[in-house]
């Protein structure tokens, strides 16, 4: 796999068009099919290593090869690239990619005066038509055995660079000794972006140092059996009525790569979000600047500031401080980072000045290794500036990051929770105690030591031991439980949010209904209209039609007949929408009843107390057999376990959890429902049959387990009684499985547990219609209170 920040010739602009990055894709894949092409008989190669290493040549850019040196000094490992091993691939880079291509070749004639260079850094300001001469052996002593080469002059037709093993005039292959061949590494270097070049005002004046647009790494082992290097200038092209050509920069340098590094912990990354660090690079410092970060920046991004401190100018009176930076334009070259991950690849971003450095990386997943969680950034900066570096922890892109790649994870966990909800309600059901709300049986399993170790801890252990005997590339452990942890408390953190808001537009809806409604029985005892009167009794004779009474009676079944067609035939999110509008009105009927109660209970307490006050025994008497009358249903007394409110409440409860799994479950479909809303009109399919069956299983749950009084399941084993199997050990399979889909980023297999559980609850109320038929089973179930 090549990603397409790794491509030649493939990068987003500075600002990132999208349009731009398309064409430059296009183009180099239209290449990349063209070299498949065997020049000699015009076939495609027949040799599928040729293939690839033909991709990998075209595609893979050149700079994860080049900076290979970086391992030894971060202690990082490379990943294998493609086509880099074979026989063949050899054969091929040997033939093609050492030498120019012919068309560009120069002759030693169109030089000028060759220059000796006697420093470790060697300039160019002008396409002279000069060769310089740079003596590896004595440039590259006291540990300076690298060579970094950077300039904004095009490879082969503007500059050529030739490794020699002595001095020679003449740079043509054919008059040199085979034991003493002149071997050509201009090849190697890598093209990357840059902005345009700097206008000249006139001809003659001085411009600003241009971006370098190419850079080349050698280290000691390329340049091994080689005495000199030369760096070919070539002259500066002269067309007639054209302007004259941007200006030139070609600036290289033998260094110390351990000069250069810098390694960055943890513990200095998260500090520097309030406090920089800053990092001060003198005049004549390393050309390339390492800096490995030992956690990822697709993570942590990191704001990289880079500012000019001088060039080597010292200040002249009043002179200002933007006349010294324009001064140090004139003289020093924009800076390059190069941003290594081991997953995505590279990341160029030129002109660095001020930056947000993130890369393309998920760290803290099931299938990443250890080099996924650091990153590599190479800065290439002038050595004749002196900069000040400031790094700064960014926590409002670490945030954004964060939520980008842990999403699914977090909607996972977010089942999760709502399931564990599910199953501490249904333990209270089975053991006949009050059923707590969805919102405290969440914050009853936050709880510690024995439910958030139970419920967290135990299915990460349980997943890490499966990774460990499954798996070769194992993440690293700490970073896996933080990620995890951390993910579950934002996914508890959402939920609730999640939770309230529903509950206070259900609330406020109730209080509405409850209101008007109240309002609207004043006014109909009081109005003496008969228009109203007429109106009245026709909307009570629609109501005690038989269709109306049945649809009343047999809610189940309407919302039956109008969801599954529309999973099966439509669209899955339709159908769940329809049966999320279900459990809305059942908790709405559920809660108007509740308030209403309550309101009737509030006006009977001031009454009695009224009466109590007047000390009226006969009137208490019958305003209390009144509201007894009004509040009560015929199947209940004041002498009842619960009373009427608490189990309005508790069905409330309930249908809200439900009402809330069936959200979250719907919300996986919506990218879905997105597309498919947009193809209206073009042509539309049945949805899979896995999607329908799944989501049928989901809206069997919530008709047959939208309330605990679901009939228990029992196993018989051989010798012993049977052994009951309640919803609330169903909710906390279910759980952990949905827990586990999240941790390996699947959370969509969390409607597999929902359809099972919807499944399980739809047998277990046939059996139970059917023993009730024939008289195997006795009601053990507590009374749910009708209205």
């Amino acid at each position: 796999m090549v990603g397409s920040s790794s491509m030649k010739n493939v990068w987003l602009s500075m600002e990132h068009q999208s349009i731009l990055w398309c064409n430059q894709l296009a183009v180099q894949v239209a290449h990349t099919l063209l070299s498949m092409i065997d020049p000699v008989d015009r076939q495609p190669f027949s040799s599928s290593q040729k293939r690839i290493f033909m991709l990998a040549n075209m595609l893979q850019s050149a700079a994860p090869q080049s900076l290979s040196w970086m391992d030894r000094v971060t202690g990082s490992q490379s990943s294998k690239f493609l086509g880099s091993d074979t026989r063949v691939a050899n054969e091929l880079q040997r033939n093609n990619s050492i030498s120019c291509p012919a068309s560009v070749q120069w002759t030693s004639d169109g030089l000028e005066k060759d220059l000796h260079i006697q420093s470790n850094l060697v300039t160019v300001l002008a396409m002279d038509g000069r060769r310089r001469w740079l003596d590896i052996q004595k440039l590259g002593l006291n540990g300076r055995g690298h060579f970094v080469f950077v300039t904004n002059l095009a490879p082969c037709s503007g500059v050529r660079i030739h490794l020699w093993p002595e001095k020679h005039r003449s740079s043509i292959q054919n008059e040199v000794p085979a034991s003493k061949k002149i071997v050509e590494v201009t090849s190697k270097m890598v093209e990357i972006p840059a902005g345009p070049a700097p206008k000249q005002v006139e001809p003659g004046s001085q411009t600003e140092q241009p971006p370098p647009s190419a850079f080349l790494l050698l280290s000691p082992e390329e340049m091994s059996g080689f005495r000199f290097m030369t760096v070919s200038v070539a002259s500066r092209p002269t067309i007639s009525g054209r302007p004259p050509p941007a200006a030139s920069m070609a600036v290289g340098q033998f260094f110390n790569p351990a000069e250069g590094t810098r390694a960055l912990s943890v513990g200095r990354i998260a500090r520097s979000s309030y406090d920089p660090e800053e990092i001060f690079l003198k005049e004549d410092h390393p050309l390339a600047l390492t800096l490995s970060f030992s956690v990822s920046l697709g993570l942590l991004p990191v704001l990289f500031s880079l500012r000019t401190a001088g060039c080597g100018i010292k200040n002249i009176g009043d002179q200002m401080e933007a006349d010294k930076n324009n001064l140090c334009k004139l003289r020093c070259f924009p800076p390059v980072a190069l941003a290594w991950d081991s997953v995505s690849g590279l990341h160029i971003i030129p002109n660095i000045y001020s930056e947000t450095v993130v890369v393309d990386s998920s760290p803290a997943i099931w299938d990443t290794h250890h080099e996924a969680e650091r990153t590599t950034v190479l800065v290439l900066a002038d050595p004749h500036c002196s900069y000040k570096v400031s790094l700064r922890a960014s926590l409002g892109a670490a945030t954004s990051r964060f939520f980008l790649l842990y999403s699914s994870e977090i909607l996972g966990f977010m089942v999760a929770v709502i399931l564990f909800g599910l199953m501490r309600q249904s333990s209270a059901w089975e053991r006949d105690s009050s059923v707590p709300s969805i919102l405290s049986a969440i914050e009853t399993n936050l709880k510690l030591p024995s439910p958030l170790m139970f419920l967290c801890f135990t299915p990460i252990l349980l997943f890490l031991a499966f990774l460990f005997f499954t798996t070769k590339q194992n993440p690293r452990f700490g970073t896996f439980l933080f990620v995890t942890i951390i993910c579950y408390i934002v996914a508890n953190g959402f939920t609730i949010l999640l939770i309230l808001s529903s509950k206070l537009i259900v609330y406020v809806a109730a209080l509405l209904h409850v209101f008007i409604k109240r309002r609207w029985q004043s006014w109909e005892d009081s109005t003496q209209s008969p228009f109203i009167r007429q109106f009245l009794a026709l909307s009570f004779s629609f109501q005690t039609l038989k269709i109306v009474q049945m649809i009343k009676n047999n809610p189940s079944i309407v919302v039956a007949f109008a969801t599954i067609p529309l999973v099966c035939f439509v669209h899955p999110a339709l159908g769940l929408g329809v049966l999320l509008l279900s459990h809305s009105f059942h908790a709405h009927s559920a809660l108007c009843s509740f308030l209403a109660a309550s309101f009737r209970n509030i006006a009977h307490n001031k009454d009695q107390h009224k009466s109590k006050m007047v000390n009226n025994p006969i009137l208490l008497s019958k305003s209390k057999q009144d509201v007894m009358e009004q509040i009560l249903p015929m199947d209940d007394s004041p002498t009842a376990a619960k009373s009427f409110t608490d189990s309005q409440l508790e069905v409330f409860d309930c249908r809200h959890g439900i009402m809330i799994l069936h959200l979250l479950a719907m919300l996986m479909f919506a990218p879905s429902l997105i597309a498919w809303i947009q193809r209206i009109g073009m042509g539309q399919n049945f949805p899979w049959f896995v999607d329908s069956t799944l989501c049928v299983g989901v809206i069997l749950h919530g008709l047959f387990g939208s309330q605990p009084t679901a009939t228990c399941i029992s196993f018989k084993f051989p010798g012993r009684r049977g052994h009951e199997v309640g919803l609330s050990f169903l909710y906390l399979l279910g759980g952990y499985y949905s827990f586990v889909s999240s941790m390996a980023l699947a959370p969509y297999r969390a409607l597999y547990a929902i359809a099972i559980i919807g499944f399980i609850c739809c047998m277990s109320r046939i059996l139970e219609i059917r023993g009730k038929v024939r008289g195997d089973i006795s009601s053990r179930k507590r009374h749910w209170h009708r209205h």
